[in-house]
């Protein structure tokens, strides 16, 4: 039996988890406890923490049944038709954190040398490459006819990918 990570239609999570619980898969839903903040009134709100995934530990034969469930759209893979196993490693850490009192964020991938614009702060509306320099990240700037950058530090909190 192996992870495998499915995706559902928007805001469907929940309710795959449900489906799937029904039928005797193993599932894993990681849920963020967060406030939402409405026009009138805030709560705190359990949110997934990949928005429109969740993971089953199934076998390669059964991934049939959960393909078919309510709210699934699809078994995430390599190809089309080849579901790509998650590492055990990676959903262990996972569930580890999700033990501990930590506040967790939902945050984009993020490689270094990715091309992402400032979404708030000082810098917002720039766009530039990530890197990272003794720790810090930095958006560099380029001037491509110069070939020159000029590099200004920021959060990784304020960037999104491009």
């Amino acid at each position: 039996m192996k992870w495998y990570a499915v995706h559902t239609r928007s805001r469907h999570e929940k309710q795959v988890d449900l489906f799937l619980s029904e039928r005797g898969v193993e599932t894993f839903l990681p849920l963020v406890h967060t406030l939402s903040r409405r026009r009138d009134r805030k709560k705190y709100v359990d949110i997934p923490l990949f928005p429109g995934y969740l993971f089953v530990c199934a076998e390669k034969e059964r991934l049939y049944d959960v393909k078919f469930t309510r709210g699934v759209t699809r078994i995430i893979g390599t190809d089309i038709d080849a579901p790509t196993p998650i590492p055990d490693k990676q959903i262990q850490d996972i569930k580890s954190i999700m033990e501990t009192e930590v506040q967790l964020d939902p945050f984009p991938y993020l490689k270094k040398g990715r091309q992402v614009r400032v979404k708030s702060g000082p810098l917002k509306g720039l766009e530039g490459i990530l890197v990272e320099r003794k720790g810090h990240y930095k958006l560099v700037i380029r001037i491509d006819l110069l070939q020159k950058g000029a590099a200004a530090e920021v959060y990784i909190s304020d960037i999104e990918p491009i």
